[in-house]
């Protein structure tokens, strides 16, 4: 079905392209209770931006949530070696705070660069989310003060501010993500594959890198406990490397087809009417993301505290290393769910997932015994544990909260259902972490009791999964079009798009649609 682009000047650039004025032959109809327009155009040379384009989109987006990754999954591998360094200073409450500061600054840019990408742009959001990042990673890996304790408030309070960067991240690269691939036919038919590559693999990439660096940092110093200053502090440092490499495309970007036309920039937003008509995805998004991040996030984080506590008495720099072993096993995931997701739907493969990873999560709670015993395959099938995570719902829940909400919210609702997620992941750990100070005396029991939990969540996941979350078109134009006339019917009155904004010079614009 052809689409309506916004008009103005034909320009050039990385990013989306605009329509020309070349031969505009539109007429207006009106549906609805409401003056709504949609302008159908015909005999048009439609044109949007290029499939590298696209590509491109997705690769830089891909790198700064693989950034987050990275940025959530240092810290469990620097606090064990901050306990060496301040075993005294790194109390109970401190640890808890240092584990969960980055989370609930991620809570907090995900609600504020949600209504931020929708009101004043996606370029905005991205530009102002990669400042604080960056900004954020400086101020943790020079942390300092007076004594221990000190330092530790200055880290958790960095962390905080590079967890607010990260966390706007989702709803810019989300909502940005989705309306790129939606310029292109063929791509909008791969975006489960693609969004798998951009939002699963890429964190999980960050995930593994977050165990591995550490561990070359260590054998680079000879593993003298001296250098462990210099190994958390350059581990935080190379966190900057992604979004410093995106900062240049990010100024370059254009406005996407799907914004243009259909966003409601600086205008009131119908909450009340998008929750009346968007309550079931909102609430299947959230819940199966909240869980999602329940399980997947404190299971990664402490992989290698699990593995030190299982095979105790090793080396620090072999827990190391078995824990980013591990974090390899989220690799295959997005592989396989993103291709599920394009041939079964989202809604079948997020609940297959979750009932793949539940029961082998209640065989590992069930037998923890014997199975500690053998090292290799504990390794084995905790890793494919954590890799039935990714292929269900680590594949599809940015996919779930991009796809079925329309443009001019879609930002703010990936926002407050990516929050949940964060919430998720932060009460998570904390429970994980109390899980594991209880049983310090019986580790295997403790570990017993963490993947039951965890199983049975799982268990509750598929079921949400499966009867709530909603199939819906793919093609983002069809829910904006019904989104207009279901607020034209309800009285309300909006200025579509943003025939603002003005794309860069050099935009690329070869493609029509599709």
């Amino acid at each position: 079905m052809d689409r309506e682009l916004a008009t103005g000047p034909q320009h050039k650039s990385l990013g989306v392209g605009r329509v020309s004025d070349e031969k505009k032959d539109a007429h207006q109809v009106t549906m609805g209770a409401g003056d709504v327009e949609i302008a159908l155009a015909e005999q048009q040379v439609k044109t949007y931006y290029s499939k590298l384009s696209v590509w491109l989109m997705v690769l830089f987006s891909g790198l700064a949530i693989g950034s987050d990754g990275y940025n959530a999954a240092v810290i469990g591998n620097v606090e064990l070696l901050l306990a060496i360094l301040y075993p005294d200073a790194l109390t109970t409450s401190i640890y808890q705070r240092l584990s969960n500061a980055f989370l609930i600054g991620m809570i907090v840019g995900m609600l504020l660069f949600g209504v931020v990408v929708d009101q004043l742009g996606r370029k905005t959001g991205a530009v102002a989310t990669t400042i604080l990042l960056v900004l954020g990673i400086v101020l943790s890996a020079a942390a300092n003060g007076t004594d221990p304790t000190g330092l530790f408030w200055m880290m958790i309070i960095a962390r905080g501010i590079a967890g607010v960067g990260a966390g706007g991240e989702y709803p810019v690269s989300g909502a940005g993500a989705a309306e790129a691939t939606d310029e292109n036919g063929t791509m909008r038919k791969r975006r489960g594959f693609m969004f798998a590559m951009l939002a699963d693999l890429s964190a999980s990439l960050g995930y593994v890198w977050g165990g591995l660096v550490p561990l070359l940092l260590l054998l680079c110093v000879g593993q003298k406990e001296e250098h462990y200053d210099i190994v958390w502090r350059t581990s935080f440092a190379l966190g900057l490397v992604p979004p410093v490499v995106i900062f240049w495309f990010r100024m370059r970007m254009a406005v996407s087809t799907a914004y243009r036309k259909s966003s409601m920039r600086k205008q009131r937003t119908p909450y009340l009417l998008a929750f009346k008509r968007y309550w079931r995805p909102f609430i299947g998004g959230a819940a199966t993301w909240f869980l999602y991040n329940w399980i997947s996030i404190p299971f990664g984080i402490f992989s290698s505290t699990i593995i030190s506590r299982t095979n105790a008495g090793d080396s620090l720099i072999k827990n190391l290393g078995w824990g980013v072993v591990i974090n390899c096993f989220y690799l295959p995931g997005p592989f396989m769910g993103g291709y599920l997701s394009d041939k079964i739907g989202r809604r079948k493969t997020m609940a297959l997932g979750f009932t793949l990873q539940a029961i082998l999560g209640f065989v590992l709670g069930g037998a923890i015994w014997p199975i500690q015993q053998n090292f290799a395959l504990f390794v084995v099938l905790y890793g494919v544990f954590l890799t039935l995570g990714e292929v269900g719902p680590g594949s599809t829940v940015v996919l779930v909260a991009s796809e079925c909400f329309p443009t001019s919210i879609r930002g703010q609702m990936m926002g407050l259902i990516s929050a949940f997620s964060k919430a998720g992941a932060a009460i998570g750990t904390q429970v994980f972490t109390a899980i594991l100070k209880a049983y310090t005396n019986d580790s295997a029991k403790g570990d017993q009791v963490a993947f039951l939990i965890g199983s049975g969540f799982a268990v509750l996941g598929a079921l949400i999964a499966f009867f709530v979350v909603p199939e819906v078109s793919r093609q983002l134009d069809d829910d904006d079009a019904a989104w207009k006339i279901y607020l034209a019917d309800h009285g309300w009155i909006a200025d579509w798009g943003d025939n603002v904004t003005k794309d860069p010079a050099g935009v690329i614009m070869d493609q029509r649609s599709s």
